[in-house]
């Protein structure tokens, strides 16, 4: 028998998906980063025909150049800012990422973190179970902000951008969007200027590719032009957002409030967000549902059959 494909797996991934690579490919697991890894690699980098990652593990340029028979990565996620796609194309090595099938969750996520903050919903928990809305003489639990008929500002139309931008269609909301062109046949309104759409939004939902074209998009200026009953929400990446200034903006009032999936820093996140009421932090779940994650490891698994079979990946970067 012809033997398998060898992938080195940088990361673990699903109990599922590991399972069902084991049953077609010889797999082995990159140590951590550190001298065992270099000494892995040093020793057996040239046995490897592929790499299967993650959005938030990735494959930089030197983990690639580490591989010299590398013919094929499949990444499960569809954040690229932690994965060379150019030192892949330099080599020919086709990339293939999940795209698609995590476009309702995470626009279901979206909404989640903005019905969230702007309704006040984990802050009236709070209220609930420490016994306050029943305690004599109790003061009132402050009002929320009104999600239908709201203005709801995108940052990036991409597939999932126009994904949350449907769903605001349920709300009534008028919905416009800023990327860096304005986006054929898109149905809703193009905003050039990032300031301006942070002026005019109610909501303001960041799901732009992540990486260091976008670094610190949302700075302090565009903070300032939401505004105190201005509502942030960032299911993108960590780091197109400042932190510390959306900290300060949050700590000063100078915005209504923030919902956030990601952060900076992962798994760390700034004390002084801890510390704030008007702000919901998730730890990176936007996709994070059995339907989804399922759907996500079965790319993997179809990019890597396609390109093993001699055809087109199903979802190429």
């Amino acid at each position: 028998m012809p033997q398998s494909p060898v992938l080195l797996q940088t990361i673990g991934l699903l109990p599922s998906l590991e399972r069902r690579l084991a049953e077609t490919y010889t797999i082995h697991r990159l140590p951590a980063a550190g001298p065992e890894r270099e000494a892995f690699l040093a020793a057996r980098g040239a046995e490897f025909d592929g790499i299967v990652t993650s959005a938030n593990s990735g494959a930089d340029a030197a983990l690639i150049a580490a591989l010299p028979k590398a013919r094929v990565i499949s990444s499960f996620g569809v954040g690229l800012d932690k994965l060379d796609v150019q030192a892949a194309r330099a080599r020919g090595i086709p990339v293939g990422y999940t795209p698609d099938v995590l476009n309702d969750c995470v626009a279901d996520m979206a909404f989640g973190l903005l019905l969230s903050i702007a309704r006040r919903l984990p802050e009236g928990d709070r209220f609930v179970r420490a016994g306050r809305w029943s305690a004599p003489g109790a003061t009132a639990f402050p009002l929320g902000f009104q999600v239908s008929h709201g203005k709801l500002g995108i940052v990036g139309l991409g597939r999932i951008g126009r994904t949350i931008a449907r769903r605001a269609s349920g709300f009534d909301m008028d919905v416009r969007y800023h990327s860096r062109n304005a986006v054929d046949g898109a149905e809703w309104r193009y905003e050039p200027k990032l300031l301006e759409l942070a002026r005019w939004a109610d909501f303001l939902v960041v799901i732009t590719a992540g990486g260091a074209g976008t670094r610190h998009l949302i700075d302090a200026a565009v903070l300032d032009a939401l505004g105190p009953k201005g509502f942030l929400v960032n299911v993108a990446r960590g780091t197109v957002v400042d932190e510390a200034a959306l900290v300060q903006a949050l700590r000063e009032k100078r915005i209504g409030g923030a919902g956030l999936d990601v952060y900076e820093h992962e798994p760390q996140v700034p004390a002084e967000l801890l510390a704030l009421d008007n702000v919901v932090l998730a730890p990176h779940i936007a996709s994070s549902t059995v339907q989804t994650r399922e759907a996500m490891g079965q790319r993997v698994l179809d990019n890597l059959a396609a390109f093993f079979a001699g055809e087109p990946l199903p979802s190429a970067a």
